[in-house]
Parts: structure tokens; C-alpha cells; sequence
């Protein structure tokens, strides 16, 4: 007779594994320059390369990497950029296949994070740098994923294009019809919008964002491709426009104002993990003990312009402390979950894809 166990009984036996895993921490893990880890660092220069999948853009993932060789020299690293939807699917893909590239992921939309765990797909590995982030800001158990950056948006102009006085204030302001044809927002497979779809669905009701048909808006993969074209006059506003999107072009003298809505800022998680049968098990957790640790995440503060979830660090360079904003969040991210196909089926409709 076949026995036949219940789910419940495969997630006890994996919340134990997890507990037991940080029950072994090292106790005494060892003092880099400027963060602990528990990684074998000599191996970690023996297996000699890393990986990173992630949802940033290239040259920010790259330079982000170059900070970490820089440090570890004798590890060679790649970097692989796609947006979540697709970048998560790429790595489901591989796995059912038997092949395992990646050694680290961050992913910016934290449904497929959780879909991750349930999946068996991240390490068990508790970083010593874990002590510096509140428990919202990790998994539960934590050692799976850890908030890795804080990405905030609000609303974009060009001051070119709009006058200071006529820029809508509010994400209610944007229902003008004067910005048919002229605003862009994100597509469907990015975590951020999904995000802002969630909470501004949840703050005005469900016809929120039927009422923006009327605008036709655009949606690009990218907040590359949105600033881009709020520069090059095709679009006058931007809906979803990442706070750090803004940073970067208005330190390079771009024509763009941001507004900080009253109703507050959304506030979207970019998760990091170390990747089950990682080739590179030892420079996974290495990464992710410097990522996490002070210099990491200055680095990433400054390359990437996010926030970081340490109370320890900077903001990025010309932006205002997160704690100045009123940030809207999901608070029951299983309830976030569970809204992933709905939000699909909408926001692809939305923006004029079937």
C-alpha cells in the first residue's frame, strides 16, 4: 500500500529543516572588512565564479558585482538581467531541466519569491548580517530570502513639458484627460507594479485602475525606457516612476520633477537569496554576507539608488531618508499572493495586451 502523506506534513518537515539549519549558524563567524560571514571564504575563492539573476538593470548589476570582485578578486562574476516574470520563469525552466546556473537571485516581485520557498528552491543559509534587519525585512523562517533594497515610486514629470502647477498631485490627479496618450506605466511582470497596482486597488476600490482605459497608457519594461522617453517629450507623466529611476536621471541634469504623493509612496521589496544546488555554494553565501553587510548595501545605495533595510546606511546620493515617507506596502503578503493572476489578467488588458 502506497502511503500518502499531507502537505501540511512536507511543510513541518521543511520549517524543522530550516530551524535546525539556523540553530547551526557558526558561533563565531569571521570579520571581513566591514561584515561577518560564515562562508568559507578560501573555497569560495577555489570554486573561483558566482552568479547573479536579478531584475536591475545591466550596468547597475554589473558595477554592483564589480565592487564585490574588487574585494574577492579571484572570483569571476556573471550577470544575467531579465524582468521578474520572465527572469523566474528562465530559472523554473532550468531547474526541471536539471540545470542549475544561478548561485544568487534577486527578484523584485515577492510572489514569486514565496512561490520560491514553497518550491524548495532557495538555500537555508542565515547570514551573521541578518542581525541588522528587522524580521518583516526577512523570511519566516528567515535564511531563505532577505529584503535586499527598498524600491519607493510616486509620480514623474517633465517640467518641459508640464508646468510645476498643472503636474498632477495625488495618484487621483491623474485621471485628467489631459494626460490620455501621454503617460506610461509599467508591464505586467514587474514587482513593483504589481505592488502599486495592490495597494492603490486596495486605498481606492477595484475600479481604480479601470478608470485608466481612458488614458491609454503605455507600459514598458523598464524604468530605463519610462524616463526615457518623459526626456525625449513622447510622454509627459510617469505612473509607477521609481524614486531611484528619478535620482539617476536628475543627477545627470535630466528635465524631470518627481512628486511625492500625500497618500504615500510605494514601497516594493527586492528579495536575495542564495539558490539551491548553487554551483557556487561558498561564493553564494560570501555575496550575500557582503551584499547584506555594510559595504554591500552602500554600494548598492549608491550604484542602484534604492533604500536599504539597515538603519546603518545613507540614502542614495540626493534622495531624502525613507523615513521621511509614508510608504504603502502590502501587510499580508500571502493576501498579495493571491492576487497574482487577477492582476495579470487586468493589467495586461490595461495596457492593450491579451
Amino acid at each position: 500500500m502506497r502511503l500518502r502523506l499531507p502537505i501540511g506534513f512536507f511543510l513541518a518537515a521543511l520549517l524543522f529543516s530550516v530551524a535546525a539549519h539556523a540553530a547551526d549558524v557558526c558561533a563565531t563567524p569571521r570579520q571581513m572588512d566591514g561584515f561577518k560571514t560564515c562562508a568559507d571564504v578560501a573555497k569560495a575563492e577555489e570554486e573561483g565564479a558566482l552568479t547573479l539573476y536579478s531584475t536591475d538593470p545591466e550596468s547597475a548589476g554589473e558595477a554592483l558585482l564589480g565592487r564585490f570582485k574588487a574585494m574577492f578578486p579571484k572570483i569571476r562574476t556573471t550577470y544575467l538581467r531579465a524582468q521578474a516574470g520572465g527572469l523566474y520563469a528562465k530559472l523554473l525552466a532550468e531547474r526541471q531541466g536539471k540545470v542549475y546556473l544561478a548561485d544568487v537571485m534577486q527578484i523584485s516581485d515577492m510572489s514569486f519569491a514565496a512561490d520560491f520557498v514553497k518550491r524548495g528552491g532557495y538555500m537555508a543559509y542565515v547570514s551573521p548580517e541578518m542581525a541588522a534587519y528587522k524580521p518583516g525585512f526577512k523570511s519566516n523562517p528567515e535564511g531563505f530570502w532577505t529584503w535586499g533594497g527598498i524600491v519607493t515610486a510616486g509620480i514623474a514629470y517633465n517640467p518641459t513639458q508640464v508646468a510645476p502647477a498643472d503636474a498632477p498631485k495625488t495618484y487621483l490627479d491623474v485621471y485628467d484627460p489631459k494626460w490620455a496618450d501621454s503617460i506610461n506605466v509599467k508591464v505586467t511582470i514587474s514587482g513593483l507594479q504589481h505592488v502599486t497596482w495592490y495597494m492603490l486597488r486596495n486605498l481606492y476600490g477595484p475600479d481604480y485602475w479601470s478608470r485608466y482605459t481612458a488614458l491609454k497608457p503605455r507600459g514598458f519594461d523598464s524604468y530605463v525606457q519610462q524616463f526615457d522617453r518623459l526626456v525625449n517629450g513622447q510622454d509627459k507623466i510617469v505612473m509607477t516612476a521609481q524614486y531611484s529611476g528619478y535620482l539617476i536621471m536628475k543627477a545627470k541634469g535630466a528635465p524631470v520633477e518627481f512628486v511625492v504623493p500625500p497618500e504615500g509612496m510605494i514601497a516594493a521589496p527586492q528579495p536575495y537569496g542564495a539558490i539551491a544546488e548553487a554551483p557556487h555554494p561558498n561564493a553564494a553565501r560570501l555575496f550575500l554576507d557582503w551584499f547584506l553587510g555594510v559595504p554591500g548595501q552602500t554600494a548598492m545605495a549608491r550604484i542602484l539608488y534604492y533604500h536599504s533595510p539597515r538603519e546603518d546606511i545613507e540614502p542614495p546620493p540626493g534622495g531624502l531618508p525613507i523615513k521621511s515617507f509614508k510608504l504603502l506596502t502590502p501587510d499580508d503578503w500571502p493576501a498579495f499572493q493571491a492576487t497574482h493572476t487577477q492582476y495579470v489578467r487586468e493589467w495586461d488588458k490595461l495596457i492593450g495586451l491579451r
